[in-house]
């Protein structure tokens, strides 16, 4: 219980030092926000527009009040307002951060449960034709652009077959059917990419603990094959996994904006885009903020994994 409340206490020291970092990285950005919003053709913005601004973002106020405010506006849950129609930042960031965690969620379930059994099998028989198709096609998925996935998924289901939408997005309820046709595409685009490395990490895993002497033990009291594997080896194998799925799910929450544009899908990256396109830093700085802050959870809850599959971290 004690490493586990250490590993949260450390996380949320974290969670501090990168909202503290990213409303410092805001206000470095070389330029006045206000002046940049409103400058038009070059037009020298009106002094009194730009003040009015900067009362609207705090900007008017020592750097050590706008900090103490930001804060206080974090453990209420409000990350302001947008500069350019009055949506407050957290409603919409709330209103779409579940489609792209559900994108996410799908993408590396699909990878999961291809790339594990996959990574078993080849390194149950190295040099098998199995072993020799799915490395090819982890070569493949690691050397292919998202985007050109995302396209070609498009091109072949879409408008050759006409099987699936091109892209969009509607609510689960009422339509579940759609929703779930609609997620398809992306999902199994970015699933094409994290299924190489969830593969080979399996597979170079599983390899790397048959030789473990624990297996040799095993195999020598007669226990079966597969008792040895689902009891021993798999448990002991999921470590790098769980990194590497931790690492590439933290990656994705901010890395998914090519493959919502492709879709059209109005996720949290493609919010981000939108919102640097605009120069809304207030909206700009809250998604930013969220991202990290889910990317530290991940991480923590990377580690309570390990926590759970290896005791002896428990003891570290």
């Amino acid at each position: 219980m004690t490493w586990f409340l250490r590993r949260i206490g450390v996380s949320v020291i974290l969670i501090w030092i990168v909202a503290s970092i990213v409303f410092l990285a805001i206000r470095m950005v070389p330029g006045d926000p206000a002046e940049i919003l409103l400058s038009q053709g070059g037009i020298a913005p009106d002094p009194s527009l730009v003040a009015e601004i900067h009362s609207q973002l705090g900007l008017d106020k020592p750097l050590p009040v706008q900090y103490a405010d930001r804060f206080v506006g974090l453990f209420r849950g409000d990350l302001g307002e947008s500069l350019t129609d009055g949506t407050p930042v957290a409603s919409e960031i709330m209103r779409r951060l579940p489609r792209t965690l559900e994108l996410i969620a799908v993408s590396a379930l699909l990878a999961l449960i291809f790339g594990i059994p996959a990574g078993l099998i080849a390194a149950n028989h190295p040099g098998g034709w199995l072993d020799r198709l799915s490395g090819w096609m982890s070569a493949l998925g690691l050397s292919v652009p998202i985007f050109v996935v995302g396209t070609l998924l498009v091109l072949v289901f879409s408008q050759t077959l006409g099987l699936v939408p091109a892209g969009g997005y509607v609510p689960l309820w009422p339509d579940p059917a759609r929703h779930f046709m609609l997620l398809a595409m992306p999902a199994l685009t970015i699933a094409l990419g994290l299924f190489p490395m969830i593969f080979r990490m399996t597979r170079a895993s599983v390899l790397e603990v048959l030789q473990r002497d624990f297996v040799r033990t095993a195999t020598a009291k007669g226990l079966s094959h597969g008792a040895i594997m689902s009891r021993h080896v798999l448990r002991n194998a999921l470590m790098p996994v769980v990194t590497v799925l931790g690492l590439q799910l933290g990656t994705l929450l901010g890395g998914t904006v090519l493959v919502e544009y492709v879709f059209n899908f109005p996720g949290l990256s493609g919010l981000m885009v939108d919102a640097v396109n605009a120069r809304d830093y207030p909206f700009v700085e809250g998604v930013v903020l969220v991202i990290a802050i889910l990317f530290v959870l991940i991480n923590l809850g990377v580690d309570l994994i390990y926590g759970v599959l290896d005791p002896r971290v428990r003891r570290s």
